[in-house]
């Protein structure tokens, strides 16, 4: 007997990039990632290097900036286009490892409240329910006050503070996998249950969970902004795009730019994992993708 379910094969997703939404997503990201692996070539500067001759220069194309510092200066001197280099490595870090960690807590109650059913099921979802009760980053602040600052520290937070979004979310998604013939064909035929959760399971829940991932990332460089921003996210010494902001709004009506510059680059890092998972969502969705087929085929019919 032939089974098929819907197995992700490679060639599905290598064209699902083709989507111009996951395109320039992916475009962006990859940029943020090669400058946070290329900082100390690229940045012109330390990023805690100060001169305290030349605080507050607007950027170089500005009248009274300087070449030597492209983007400008804040308050201390430092050199922003340095320290939104260097701060870039902080926010590829976050935006990697915290969703990761969020999908593979949730995904894991997930897929045991959504095969077993009953009373694991009903339990793990009073728990999601009580926990979503509480808003994310009020949760992400009162952990990382009862923690130090540090970058494995602000990770936790944001995994115990959203791994909620994928555990309801991929809950649903292994209800439905559940309830299909290949399902119940595999546990006829003698499959444990953890085979059919890896072969059968899994496989089916994958685009939907690359896309609530790329998606996460958008989320969890908010909440690390946001961290940074009251002085709860890493060390001091280390840049933020947060800490950033922070700098900037105090000196805001001496000079805009250092305010300006890093939440732009926030509103960018953001705006690409947005689009990554639109683009995903759009091309691994059965249904949107009958419907952009059917626009084209009655397009093509006129």
């Amino acid at each position: 007997m032939n089974l098929s379910f819907p197995f992700p094969r490679t060639p599905r997703f290598l064209s699902m990039l083709a989507e111009p939404r996951a395109l320039f997503g992916v475009l962006i990201l990859l940029a943020l990632v090669g400058v946070a692996l290329a900082a100390p070539m690229l940045a012109p500067h330390l990023p805690n290097e100060q001169d305290l001759v030349n605080t507050l220069l607007p950027p170089m194309w500005v009248e009274g900036g300087m070449g030597s510092f492209p983007l400008g200066t804040d308050a201390l001197g430092q050199c922003i286009l340095s320290r939104l280099i260097y701060g870039a490595r902080v926010t590829v870090i976050i935006a990697t490892v915290a969703p990761l960690g969020a999908a593979l807590l949730g995904c894991t109650l997930a897929l045991i409240a959504g095969y077993c059913g009953g009373r694991v099921d009903w339990l793990i979802l009073r728990v999601v329910d009580v926990w979503m009760s509480f808003p994310a980053i009020v949760l992400a602040l009162v952990l990382m006050v009862a923690l130090t600052p540090s970058l494995t520290n602000v990770i936790a937070a944001i995994v115990l503070a959203d791994w909620t979004r994928f555990c309801r979310i991929i809950r649903s998604e292994v209800v439905v996998l559940r309830r299909r013939e290949y399902v119940a064909a595999a546990r006829i035929a003698g499959a444990r249950h953890w085979q059919v959760i890896a072969r059968d399971i899994v496989p089916g829940i994958l685009p939907m969970l690359i896309s609530l991932i790329s998606i996460e990332m958008g989320v969890a460089v908010v909440a690390e902004a946001i961290l940074s921003f009251v002085g709860r996210s890493v060390q001091a010494d280390v840049p933020t795009w947060g800490t950033m902001v922070a700098d900037g709004l105090q000196n805001v009506f001496s000079s805009q730019w250092g305010l300006i510059l890093p939440v732009l680059c926030i509103v960018v890092t953001v705006l690409a994992t947005t689009m990554l998972g639109d683009g995903l969502r759009r091309s691994a969705d059965p249904r949107l993708l009958g419907r952009a087929t059917h626009r084209a085929n009655t397009k093509g019919a006129k």
